[in-house]
C-alpha cells in the first residue's frame, strides 16, 4: 500500500509589504503598496490588505491603483532586503523538512511524508512555521496541508491572512466538488468562460466529464482538468528543475483593436517582466527575448530574436512582426526570455533595462 503524502504550502502574506510594515509600524493600517512610480509606467508588485479592500491587486498599473486609492501610499521596495528575509524564511522551512522547494521569493512546498516531529502531524508542522516565522521575523505566512501539491497550494490561500487550512485525504473529492473551476492551476478567466458555456462551473461538474471529450476540446491541457477534478497530482516536492524561460501575458477585458494599442501596454508588460526576472538573472544569461500575440479569434502567434540584452526597442520591433502576422484585434500580450543554460558561459547580467526602473532604486 502506498504512503498517504503529506504536503505542506507555505505563502508568505504581502510579503514586500508585510516586510516594510514590520520595519515601519506606523504603515500597517494604512494602504500601502510597492511598485513602480507613474511617470514610470509603473505597476503594482505587491500591498496590504487595507490597499486590497479598495481593488489594489499586484501587476495592476500604478496609475490604476492610485486612481482606485488616492490614499494609497507607493513605496519603491528593496529587492536586496526582501531576498534577504526569503532567505531567512526558507532557512527555518528546511528545520521542518529536508524536502524543501522554494518556487518564487515568497512561497515554497515541504513534503512531510513520515515526519517524526509533531508526532508526524502536518497540521501541527504547518502549525509550528506560522509561529516559528512570526516569532522570528515578524511577518506572517499563511498554510496549507493537504495530500498533493495543487491542494496545498489552493488551501494556502482558503484563510489568508495568518491562516491554516487543511484538506484531509477523506475530504478531497467533497472539496473539489463545491470548488469553482476558476481555482483549479491552469484554469484562467477564459477557460473558466469556456468551462462554462458547458455547463461546467465547479469540480463535480468537471469530474462528470469523460476524459476524450476533455482532450478533444483542451489537447493535453483537458487531461490536466480529467486529474484535478479527481485530485490527482503525483508532482515530487524538491524535484530540481531548470528554467528555460521566464515570461509574464495578459489577457484583456476588451480586445486592443490595433498595433498601437498594443505598444502602449507593452511598457507594463515589460516592467512586471523585470520584476519577475530578477532572481533567475542572478546566476544566469540571457539567449533570446520572446513576444507572444493571442487574437481575438484565439489564433496566435509568438516572435523570439536571439539576443543577450533585451532592450524595449527590440520588444517594440517584435511586437510589431508578430502583430503584422494577423492585424486583427488582440486579446493576450506576453513578453519573456530565454536563460542561457547554467553551463554555459554567462554573458553580461541584466541589471537595469532600458526605460525599466527597478523597484529596489
Amino acid at each position: 500500500m502506498l504512503t498517504q503524502r503529506k504536503i505542506i504550502h507555505i505563502d508568505c502574506d504581502c510579503f514586500f509589504a508585510a516586510v516594510e510594515m514590520r520595519d515601519n509600524p506606523a504603515l500597517s493600517e494604512i494602504p500601502l503598496a510597492i511598485g513602480g512610480s507613474v511617470d514610470r509606467r509603473g505597476v503594482i508588485s505587491t500591498c496590504n490588505y487595507p490597499a486590497r479592500q479598495y481593488g489594489v491587486r499586484s501587476a495592476m498599473a500604478t496609475a490604476e491603483a492610485l486612481r482606485r486609492c488616492p490614499q494609497l501610499t507607493l513605496l519603491p521596495g528593496n529587492m536586496e532586503k526582501y531576498r534577504q528575509v526569503s532567505s531567512q524564511v526558507m532557512t527555518i522551512l528546511q528545520q521542518f523538512s529536508a524536502a524543501v522547494e522554494p518556487i518564487s521569493i515568497d512561497e515554497a512546498y515541504l513534503d512531510v511524508t513520515g515526519s517524526r516531529l509533531m508526532q508526524g502531524s502536518a497540521t501541527r508542522i504547518a502549525n509550528a512555521i506560522r509561529e516559528t516565522v512570526k516569532q522570528q521575523l515578524g511577518i506572517t505566512v499563511s498554510a496549507g496541508v493537504a495530500p498533493n501539491r495543487f491542494l496545498a497550494k489552493i488551501a494556502s490561500d482558503w484563510r489568508k491572512p495568518d491562516g491554516l487550512f487543511v484538506i484531509k485525504p477523506g475530504q478531497v473529492v467533497d472539496f473539489l466538488s463545491d470548488l469553482p473551476v476558476g481555482k483549479l492551476p491552469g484554469v484562467g478567466e477564459k477557460t473558466a468562460q469556456k468551462l462554462a458555456q458547458w455547463g461546467i462551473t465547479n469540480g463535480l461538474e468537471l469530474r462528470q466529464q469523460a476524459q476524450d471529450d476533455l482532450i478533444d476540446r483542451f489537447g493535453k491541457f483537458g487531461q490536466r482538468l480529467y486529474e484535478l477534478a479527481r485530485g490527482i497530482d503525483e508532482r515530487p516536492v524538491g524535484l530540481t528543475r531548470i528554467r528555460k524561460s521566464v515570461s509574464v501575458e495578459h489577457t484583456f477585458a476588451h480586445d486592443l483593436p490595433d498595433y498601437a494599442a498594443c505598444l502602449e501596454q507593452l511598457p507594463l508588460l515589460i516592467e512586471r517582466l523585470y520584476l519577475r526576472s530578477q532572481k533567475h538573472l542572478e546566476n544566469r544569461g540571457i539567449s533570446a527575448i520572446v513576444v507572444k500575440v493571442k487574437f481575438a479569434d484565439f489564433s496566435q502567434t509568438t516572435v523570439e530574436h536571439q539576443i543577450s540584452l533585451p532592450t524595449q526597442s527590440l520588444y517594440e520591433a517584435l511586437l510589431l512582426e508578430a502583430y503584422s502576422r494577423g492585424q486583427k484585434p488582440v486579446r493576450l500580450l506576453g513578453v519573456g526570455f530565454k536563460l542561457l543554460h547554467p553551463e554555459q558561459t554567462k554573458v553580461e547580467q541584466l541589471s537595469l533595462w532600458p526605460g525599466v526602473t527597478s523597484i529596489s532604486e
